[in-house]
């Protein structure tokens, strides 16, 4: 499978320079790629091909006095941007035809030069190389300097050159893993664990194990609170309202990263200590729209399982993602009665069954396992076993004839 590694770059004076003069070349043709497909729909004609795109905004634009300052970034940056406007209509007739899971993706949109986030992007193509003394060398930039935080484990086959809106700059690489390397760094395990997420505890596994939630953005919103305040009081287009709007990119840029790198660390090591992990798959657009909607974008649940889910296809192990609607709160986890919905407030209940007293996350946990299949009796076999065909004496409707019916 293809991943992405990034790594962060400081580049000179002169090196944001000539990244600023790619990201721009490159933002003109995204544009003038957009504007032509957008002018031919508007005509009733068939859209531009690629390879005349190619030929008119790059090849023949470098040869007229407007757009002559194209030649002096790498042609590969420009072919990309080409790349990108391709893949962008592809995706909006592919979710129009409902072709595409997810979301419903609008049309391309121009690009703007007050975007905070841009990106560029060099294929092997461009010659691009990574020097003996571990700079990363680009095309008409030069041999930027790059914080190694771990080595490659192969050859880039392409680097994306990314400055973000707190004004960082990255160099994410992309990857081809192997199989075999991959399976052997996870050590062997027959281990199989459920996990409910909330917000109280981040995570509770089945086998009792709470993990506390960090927190990260209610930690920080005094920070974030006086940065925004400041950020208002500035006057629009001056020097001291962009200071300050980098001022809140880089405290938001924090948060972002904290979480991202506790959502690493326990999604590792989960997948590293089990074989098969159970986790409900929540409906976190419809809590995103509650009065509890700040608590679950803190959370990243759904970074959080996404992890878990890529990680898992690497690595060998099983991820089984149960249905939302499935009752894991009110079913006692000891005899399996359904005790009826609770309140949020209501952290330990008594089954009136069989009298069990729960704690309301690691009965759900247990439940999430159970659901997914994973847990198991004393005798060794699966609670919920797989599938089997049906024999032949079986089928049909018990008590009725198997015979064709008249109508």
């Amino acid at each position: 499978m293809q991943l992405r590694y990034g790594f962060r770059l400081y580049p000179d004076s002169g090196q944001r320079a000539a990244l600023a003069q790619a990201f721009g070349c490159a933002r003109v043709v995204f544009n003038d790629a957009v504007r032509a497909r957008e002018d031919a729909r508007r005509a009733g004609g068939a859209f531009p091909k690629a390879g005349e795109l190619s030929k008119r905004l790059i090849t023949e634009a470098k040869r007229t006095e407007q757009r002559s300052w194209l030649g002096e970034v790498s042609a590969v940056v420009l072919q990309q941007a080409l790349r990108d406007v391709e893949a962008a209509y592809k995706n909006f007739f592919a979710s129009l035809k409902g072709a595409r899971k997810g979301p419903k993706t609008g049309a391309p949109r121009f690009k703007s030069r007050k975007d905070t986030r841009q990106s560029i992007r060099f294929t092997a193509n461009a010659r691009w190389s990574i020097t003996d003394n571990g700079r990363l060398n680009l095309p008409k930039v030069g041999a930027v300097r790059v914080r190694w935080s771990r080595t490659l484990p192969a050859q880039p086959s392409s680097v994306t050159v990314i400055k973000d809106a707190a004004g960082r700059y990255f160099a994410s690489f992309v990857i081809d893993t192997d199989p075999a390397a991959d399976a052997a760094r996870m050590p062997d395990t027959d281990q199989t664990v459920g996990i409910d997420l909330g917000l109280a505890h981040f995570a509770v596994l089945s086998d009792g194990t709470k993990i506390d939630s960090p927190r990260f953005l209610r930690r920080a919103e005094k920070k974030l609170k006086k940065a925004q305040r400041e950020l208002s009081r500035k006057q629009k287009g001056s020097k001291n309202r962009e200071k300050a709007r980098l001022k809140v990119a880089r405290a938001h840029a924090q948060v972002a990263d904290a979480r991202r790198e506790f959502h690493h660390q326990l999604s590792t090591q989960l997948i590293r200590d089990n074989q098969a992990i159970g986790v409900e798959d929540l409906a976190v657009k419809g809590l995103a729209r509650t009065r509890l909607a700040k608590s679950v974008h803190d959370a990243g649940w759904s970074a959080f399982v996404h992890m878990l889910e890529y990680k898992a296809v690497r690595y060998g192990r099983t991820l089984v993602k149960i249905g939302r609607f499935e009752p894991t709160s009110q079913t006692c986890s000891q005899c399996g009665a359904k005790d009826g919905p609770k309140p949020l407030h209501v952290r330990t209940w008594t089954c009136a069954t069989c009298g069990a007293v729960h704690d309301r996350d690691h009965n759900a946990a247990i439940n999430v396992k159970t659901a997914a299949g994973l847990a198991v009796t004393a005798c060794g076999a699966q609670v919920r076993p797989g599938r089997v065909l049906a024999q032949r004496d079986e089928t049909g409707s018990h008590g009725f004839s198997t015979e064709p019916r008249a109508a």
